[in-house]
């Protein structure tokens, strides 16, 4: 039986993507981007702070690195909560000595519930971004938007109390998301997104058509990839192994952008992890391998989302 002429009309189809969620563009073909200082790499270290609850509902699916024993699962618990009470002291000592400012991610809960740890983290220096309000508080879709909306206010407008900073970022618990969670951060007066890691550089990417949108948000692409907790909880490589993944990334990106223009070299870290005694030593010896190039310009993520747009607005204006 043939089909009808209609089942190939389809409105959407052209050249790239069927869809408006962001322009189609080849990374080689965009016009080279310059970092500050004539700096060719841009390196965005993200700390993400994290409270597992130990009753978790794990809806609509248990979370990455949460509880997996019968309740109360302690021993996972208290290994999360490691992080937060050790590790991420010997983290800061780390990235002090190598002169990093890092980005916090961190959830709104954990925020609440150590006032003392936000203000060391303040103390160190960096950016603030929220990572949710704990790692449980999922977002997803079949989550009704009202539920959603309230999630996403209190996460953010709890961060900024407790920090006394304003919140520019959004990194969602798992990377997970519903089909309104952009235009819901873009309410709240978010402007870039973490989750997405289909690039390396940032890019636009705007709301939903008939959504109604404060704005668009831009994707800042926080790699997989390379995560600790990715290479090291999920797919059970070494801590040497991960040393050896991060560095080959980082000089891979490091040339090409000397070649083709600038590239966003993001790292994320979980202290539960990188913080341990057996593993601070390879965090150190990354940290020292990414501080060492001429070629780095090092900051948080804001910043470095302002200097793509400033990079952005003079490579427009040069072409007028």
């Amino acid at each position: 039986m043939a089909l009808n002429n209609d089942y190939l009309d389809y409105p959407l189809r052209r050249h790239g993507y069927d869809h408006e969620h962001y322009a189609w563009s080849m990374l080689s073909d965009r016009a080279p981007v310059t970092w500050p200082e004539g700096k060719t790499l841009a390196v965005w270290i993200n700390i993400s702070l994290q409270f597992y609850p130990l009753n978790q509902r794990g809806k609509p699916f248990k979370v990455p690195n949460g509880m997996t024993m019968p309740y109360p699962d302690l021993r996972h618990f208290s290994l999360r909560d490691y992080g937060n009470r050790v590790g991420i002291y010997r983290v800061l000592k780390a990235l002090a000595a190598h002169n990093i400012t890092p980005t916090f991610a961190m959830n709104a809960q954990l925020a609440e519930q150590t006032p003392y740890l936000v203000q060391r983290l303040k103390e160190h220096g960096g950016e603030f971004i929220a990572h949710g309000w704990n790692m449980d508080h999922l977002h997803y879709g079949g989550l009704p938007i009202e539920e959603e909306a309230e999630l996403v206010k209190r996460s953010v407008e709890t961060l900024q109390r407790v920090t006394g900073q304003p919140v520019r970022g959004w990194l969602s618990p798992a990377k997970h998301q519903s089909f309104n969670t952009l235009d819901l951060l873009a309410e709240n007066g978010i402007e870039y997104c973490a989750d997405w890691v289909n690039d390396d550089m940032p890019y636009v990417c705007h709301q939903q058509p008939g959504h109604n949108s404060a704005g668009s948000v831009t994707m800042m692409p926080l790699a997989t990839e390379i995560e600790d907790q990715f290479v090291m909880s999920q797919n059970l490589h070494s801590e040497d192994a991960w040393v050896t993944q991060v560095k080959d990334a980082f000089d891979f990106l490091l040339e090409e952008s000397q070649q083709q223009g600038g590239r966003l070299f993001a790292l994320n870290l979980h202290p539960w992890l990188v913080g341990q005694p057996h593993r601070i030593a390879c965090l150190e010896e990354v940290l020292a391998h990414i501080s060492g190039h001429s070629a780095v310009w090092q900051a948080p993520a804001g910043d470095i989302l302002d200097a793509f747009n400033a990079a952005q607005c003079h490579a427009k204006g040069a072409t007028r």
